[in-house]
């Protein structure tokens, strides 16, 4: 008799929703939400392939805000990564930040160094 092999229906791939909240660099026109989704598509890997999504991975944008669900399992890391090489690539990596939110645990906000604190304690 094998182990395990009469372990009754296997369960199902948990799909993954996240967040990236883009209000504040986007209402100072810092950055266009638009290349942040399309940089998105084109960036995401699918069984090893970018820019392949097929049905399992969605890239939608709302005003402020782009929406990335899946439907296999996704890596909210990966998301943070792939948004930090955005930054970098459009040259604003060294103004803004990608920060888990503390309301809700799947989402990523876009926030500003505090640079004006770091000057105020230096002048001391």
């Amino acid at each position: 008799m094998s182990r395990g092999a009469a372990a009754g229906p296997k369960g199902k791939k948990k799909g993954a929703s996240f967040t990236i909240d883009c209000a504040k660099p986007v209402e100072d026109k810092i950055m266009d939400i638009a290349s942040l989704e399309k940089f998105l598509q084109e960036r995401i890997k699918v069984g090893g392939k970018a820019g392949a999504l097929g049905d399992s991975v969605t890239v939608t944008r709302d005003k402020s805000k782009i929406s990335v669900s899946s439907d296999s399992n996704f890596s909210k890391r990966y998301l943070k990564y792939l948004t930090k090489k955005y930054l970098k690539k459009h040259n604003v990596r060294d103004w803004l930040r990608v920060i888990a939110s503390n309301k809700e645990r799947n989402v990523y906000e876009l926030r500003y160094f505090n640079i004006a604190e770091n000057e105020g304690e230096e002048e001391e």
